[in-house]
């Protein structure tokens, strides 16, 4: 690249980035808050909560990058204009494409790193995420107890604690189990915590008593400095982990196994998610072309262009709100998948038309008049 080339691209790529990283910050954010259920009722670790939230990363960086372009992009342009530099720059016999292929190369680049994002990072996060997510569901000592409640884990079965420590220690722990064969057995204990011996779930009492009630109505006491509740019942599921559309790669979209049920039922969400998976880079170069139809589609304007931005603004966020209704509707009609493409394809090509309809000698005229008054201020 040229010089200047090399200027617009430094002068687009910092805000660029710059944009990226704190949208993208604001939606950890807003992710962070909605996930600390892992902390208050699932009573995981902060490690966990950490890991949740950064396995999101990769959607929400997809979802941010066309908005960071947009934003950035009309940022620089318009200071670039407002400052005269693009018009030298037309001034000086650079072409329109000369002027906005730095912006197009940058929108490209973003496009082709989303376009890797969405067919490897994100469906091997999902993935991630989704088999995190299982652990914490099947998790014996989130979901056994619950601080200060009644809880029936399963049949026959009622569990209290009075409270739980950060290191998950039950304290004035409460245990009620209604056997098959009519017997029942009350367990109360000082401290408890779920723990695993011999590769078994288990539950460890100490310093507590066990009341049994026989199916004949005989009923038998007993105390314990420690005793060893067996969890293994409760473990045993035939729960499986489900991937959803979004956790699956590109082949499965694709080529689904219609041998099973679930896949042959929803073939269709499935390509609408493949085909959106290839067509929502485009968004990148739609809306690069919009910030520029912004700036430089229309004349030169001393006052701004806080009326172009603004209507560039609503067409952007109106197109990308027909890509997700496209993309819903794909999930009905095949057919209409093409139109994942067409959307911001059409988006690009009519602000692209809108540039290179301008005419560049009104750029020159305003040019050579302002460095014409310049001179004879001087």
């Amino acid at each position: 690249m040229r010089l200047i080339d090399r200027y617009l691209l430094r002068q687009l790529t910092g805000p660029v980035v710059l944009a990226t990283l704190a949208l993208t910050s604001v939606a950890l954010l807003s992710q962070s808050l909605a996930g600390l259920d892992l902390i208050v009722n699932q009573r995981q670790s902060a490690l966990v909560f950490l890991k949740v939230t950064l396995l999101y990363m990769p959607q929400l960086i997809n979802l941010i990058l066309p908005i960071a372009v947009f934003v950035a992009a009309l940022v620089a342009l318009n200071r670039l204009h407002t400052e005269q530099e693009i018009v030298v720059c037309f001034a000086g016999g650079m072409s329109r494409w000369r002027v906005i292929s730095p912006a197009m190369r940058l929108a490209a680049t973003v496009a082709f790193l989303a376009l890797l994002m969405n067919v490897f990072v994100q469906p091997a996060s999902f993935r991630a995420l989704r088999e995190e997510l299982f652990l914490v569901r099947t998790d014996l000592a989130a979901t056994l107890v619950r601080e200060g409640e009644f809880t029936e884990p399963a049949p026959g079965l009622t569990v209290y604690a009075q409270n739980v420590d950060g290191q998950g220690n039950l304290r004035n722990l409460f245990i009620h189990q209604v056997k098959p064969d009519g017997s029942t057995s009350t367990y109360t204990a000082e401290q408890g915590r779920v723990g695993r011996a011999q590769g078994r779930p288990v539950l460890f009492m100490r310093n507590g008593s066990n009341q049994e009630l026989s199916s004949r109505s005989v009923l038998n006491y007993l105390t314990f400095d420690e005793y060893i509740f067996d969890l293994e019942p409760l473990a045993r599921s035939d729960e499986l982990i489900h991937f959803k559309p979004s956790d699956r790669y590109l082949h499965e979209l694709f080529f689904p196994d219609l041998q099973q049920d679930w896949e042959r039922r929803n073939r269709l969400d499935l390509l609408a998610e493949g085909n959106a998976r290839i067509a929502s880079p485009l968004y990148n170069i739609a809306f690069m072309a919009l910030a520029l139809n912004a700036i430089i589609g229309g004349g030169f304007s001393r006052l701004g262009y806080g009326r172009r931005i603004v209507t560039m603004g609503a067409i952007a966020a109106a197109v990308r709100l027909i890509g997700f209704q496209v993309q819903a509707a794909c999930e009905e009609n095949a057919w209409l998948n093409i139109l994942q493409y067409l959307v911001p394809i059409a988006a690009t090509w009519a602000a692209l038309a809108q540039i290179f309809r301008q005419k560049v000698n009104r750029y020159i005229d305003i040019t050579r008049t302002s460095l014409g008054l310049t001179e004879a201020r001087a």
